[in-house]
């Protein structure tokens, strides 16, 4: 039941709400969102309030109005004058996860606009933005009117993440992160959506990661935040779907701003890694599912793999480059894009079979070497990276490479070689290729 119907709002007594384990009202989460936003709440109160709500979870409609609250706390971006359905992407994070670089220009060349904002990296995954900016030229920070211009006239564009876009879930964010709050479903599932439903496209494609290089380790905590975020995209009248896929490796072939930008384009030149073809073909099908052009998902596979097969993908690619302000020889000549001085090998000391991988440790070498942030406004080394030899189930010899670390510091590179060689286990036994989308969730 609702707590304390009809009295003054105060954030002590919605403090003891949530403490005795009731309801918070619509009222009492949009006080405390617009109290706190404004400064006339202080971080103690709200972190007992975080704290609460981590220990006794929240209802459906409460994760609801938290979310709107903190979406209605910025800017809503319209979207409206772009003709057609736009269908917004989020990935919750992974290690070489280069999905949307491949996949939005995919679906664009399927007449879908593609209206993006995406992030930079923090710790051990790196985010799109950063790849992109490993571009020669690319620029990601275009204001609002020349990022609606590109889409209605090319189809595409992605930007970084507007600073005026649920402007209460930054101030909350960052109070999480200090008071072991962060991995509370409710208040991630409200963080995601209330960017998503604020950025203004028609329907939502959700990609949840989940195992050992995904911040959901656990396949059933990656089930119930999808279902947390789908059940708040439905109330917000945007159809949502979320797809969740297998982190217990790295996606590809690369890991790394640079690398992964080369790979993203190799994918759209027909040259792609089976698990990344897989991936950005099924997210990719549903997108178009979403957006009306066909209900049929092998279908739309179809589609995106055509889009392949044809060029028009990597063709669009170019276009949104260029469009802003990238270097799109790179295209042509991927390679032409940073290379580290040094390429050191991760040898296998067993023969055998790849049982699993740590893959957060690979993220996190790549930090290491410079190509990742531990505070935002860290310099990167975009040339960085891992490039692994061996995924699981792939048979290895004693000796053979299981995977390259590219560095521009050789000695910060060796320090890496044998964490890196402890996070591949290695079986007697054959070991099946693990399974890229575990489920969609609708």
């Amino acid at each position: 039941m609702d707590c304390w119907e009809g009295r003054v709002l105060n954030i002590i007594e919605i403090i003891k709400c949530k403490r005795d384990q009731k309801e918070l009202s619509t009222e009492q989460i949009d006080f405390f969102i617009k109290e706190y936003s404004n400064g006339n709440i202080s971080d103690y109160q709200a972190s007992s309030l975080l704290m609460a709500i981590y220990l006794n979870g929240m209802s459906e409609r409460e994760i609801y109005d938290l979310t709107i609250a903190m979406a209605r706390s910025g800017e809503i971006v319209d979207l409206s004058d772009i003709p057609g359905i736009k269908v917004d992407k989020h990935s919750t994070g992974g290690i070489g996860d280069k999905v949307t670089m491949v996949l939005m220009p995919l679906v664009a060349a399927c007449g879908v606009p593609v209206a993006k904002m995406s992030g930079r990296g923090l710790g051990y995954t790196q985010g799109t933005i950063d790849k992109l900016e490993a571009i020669p030229g690319f620029r990601t920070n275009i204001d609002m009117d020349e990022f609606k211009r590109n889409v209605r006239r090319i189809g595409i564009s992605i930007i970084g993440q507007s600073d005026r876009i649920a402007l209460a879930d930054k101030k909350i964010y960052a109070l999480r992160d200090v008071t072991g709050t962060v991995e509370s479903i409710p208040l991630i599932a409200s963080s995601i959506m209330s960017k998503k439903i604020a950025a203004g496209s028609d329907k939502i494609l959700l990609e949840v990661t989940c195992g050992s290089g995904a911040f959901m380790e656990n396949e059933i905590r990656a089930r119930v935040l999808a279902q947390t975020m789908v059940g708040i995209g439905k109330r917000a009248g945007k159809e949502t779907i979320a797809a969740i896929t297998n982190m217990n490796q790295p996606l590809g072939k690369y890991v790394g701003n640079a690398l992964e930008t080369m790979e993203a384009i190799e994918t759209l030149k027909g040259n792609g890694e089976r698990d990344v073809v897989t991936v950005c073909s099924i997210l990719g099908a549903h997108m178009l599912r979403l957006a009306g052009v066909d209900d049929s998902v092998v279908n739309n596979i179809k589609r995106i793999q055509g889009k392949i097969d044809s060029g028009e993908g990597l063709e669009k690619f170019r276009e949104f480059v260029s469009r802003q302000w990238g270097d799109s020889r790179v295209i042509d000549n991927p390679e032409s894009l940073m290379t580290a001085k040094f390429k050191i090998p991760v040898n296998a000391l067993d023969n055998g079979f790849v049982s699993s991988m740590e893959a957060k440790n690979i993220g996190q070498a790549v930090v290491n070497i410079g190509g990742g942030r531990q505070k935002k406004d860290d310099a990167i080394d975009y040339a960085v990276g891992i490039e692994l030899a061996k995924k699981i189930g792939d048979e290895v010899k004693a000796g053979e490479p299981l995977m390259y670390i590219h560095t521009n510091k050789e000695t910060d590179g060796l320090m890496q070689v044998e964490m890196l060689r402890k996070s591949v286990q290695i079986s007697n036994e054959p070991v099946e290729k693990i399974k890229e989308i575990l489920d969609i969730i609708e």
